[in-house]
């Protein structure tokens, strides 16, 4: 069974838990998230323990694989996100890692919350470290007042700095920034000023987001219609957002963040944990609505509304939506594109024992068309063309896949 295998190799898991509520739904956000009435809280949470509970027998109920497994699974990294999981309250999150504590042979050593700073208070800050939560991903956007009352934000600039203020206060030492590139009535000198500012508070931790443009978000879906809503005239060009992200990178690294991910700089040591799991496909179990989930050779998903996710735990049913089967193909595809999206590439020498010479051939190719360089005996993606990575990558799976 390849879970056992997986547990006899010592690999531990990550852990990732789906709060999908928001005070406010962002213009821009494109993920199965909302504004939910707080009487859908405690059900909620409820749902959640039950799920982590009686995974195995939900996972078999779906047809998920290998889950006949004696000892509890050890996990070494949480992140609990959304949606904006603060909102559930101290004492429900401390019912929810009560619950994560009994089913799992935890020996974390990142515990991640993601919070909105206007959320911040000086007793919340307390309570989360004393619940065990020793990184926080704060979600900041933008440190420009204009530019974030137009995507819906609730917080602004001068929230960022009390909330950072606070959680060192409380004794956090990692902290993350999310900050985005092409909000409306964004500039070059408005962003020039959010990133300085992001960096004089210095966080452990950066992200940094080029605005995605699809249908799935209100922003989105008004900017491809050529509408006006949502101030969807306002967004720079993406000549211009490619320009700030490439001068974001340089100023970043001066200040002593290093790039490791396409969107994410650290100061050393302090690279996500949690995410370098998706980024090099250890197994993740996550729970909630919209949660994901990977182990080997199967990806799974849970529905993605929270009242059907609720019926279905409550009913003793599985809140899967769908279930992957991975073929070799597939993880090859996997391996390329999560590979190459971190700055340290890919072993073509693993790959190619792997994998056959064909991929090294063809690897070679894209190298030669200055598609890839070659760094360390490693590929990886030119720093000139992180700005258009998803050609790059598109490329790369005609090439090789």
């Amino acid at each position: 069974m390849w879970v056992a295998e997986m547990l006899h190799r010592a690999t531990a898991f990550g852990l990732y838990v789906q709060v999908p509520f928001c005070e406010a739904k962002c213009t821009y956000c494109n993920f199965p998230t909302g504004v939910a009435p707080r009487s859908l809280f405690d059900p909620y949470l409820e749902a959640l323990c039950r799920e982590v509970r009686e995974y195995p027998g939900l996972y078999r109920q779906a047809g998920i694989e290998g889950w006949d497994v004696a000892e509890p699974i050890e996990a070494d990294t949480l992140y609990i996100g959304g949606g904006s999981p603060a909102l559930l309250g101290p004492d429900r999150l401390g019912r929810l890692l009560e619950a994560l504590q009994q089913q799992f042979r935890l020996r974390i050593v990142e515990a991640t919350l993601e919070v909105d700073p206007q959320q911040v208070t000086a007793e919340a800050a307390q309570a989360w470290r004393r619940l065990g939560f020793n990184r926080i991903s704060l979600g900041v956007q933008s440190l420009n007042d204009r530019e974030l009352a137009s995507v819906g934000r609730r917080h602004r600039a001068h929230d960022v700095m009390v909330a950072t203020e606070r959680l060192r206060v409380a004794g956090f030492t990692n902290l993350s920034f999310d900050l985005i590139i092409g909000l409306p009535y964004q500039t070059e000198q408005s962003w020039e000023a959010s990133l300085a500012g992001a960096i004089a508070l210095r966080p452990e931790h950066i992200s940094v987001y080029l605005l995605e443009v699809d249908e799935h978000s209100r922003l989105g879906r008004e900017v491809l219609t050529g509408g006006r809503r949502y101030s969807a005239q306002a967004l720079p060009t993406e000549e211009a957002m490619a320009e700030w992200y490439e001068r974001a990178s340089y100023q970043l690294e001066e200040a002593g963040y290093r790039q490791y991910e396409i969107s994410n700089w650290a100061r050393p040591g302090f690279a996500s944990r949690h995410n370098l799991k998706y980024w090099l496909r250890i197994p993740y179990l996550g729970f909630g609505a919209g949660a994901h989930s990977f182990a080997g050779r199967q990806r799974w998903a849970n529905r993605e509304d929270p009242r059907r996710y609720i019926e279905c735990i409550q009913s003793g049913r599985p809140a899967v939506q769908f279930v992957e089967q991975l073929g070799e193909m597939e993880v090859l595809e996997e391996e390329l594109l999560l590979g190459l999206r971190r700055t340290e590439g890919i072993d073509l020498a693993d790959l190619g024992r792997r994998y056959g010479d064909a991929v090294t051939r063809g690897l070679e190719r894209l190298e030669q068309q200055g598609w890839l360089e070659r760094w360390q005996g490693r590929l990886r993606i030119p720093s000139p063309r992180l700005t258009v990575a998803n050609e790059v990558l598109a490329e790369v799976l005609r090439t090789c896949a």
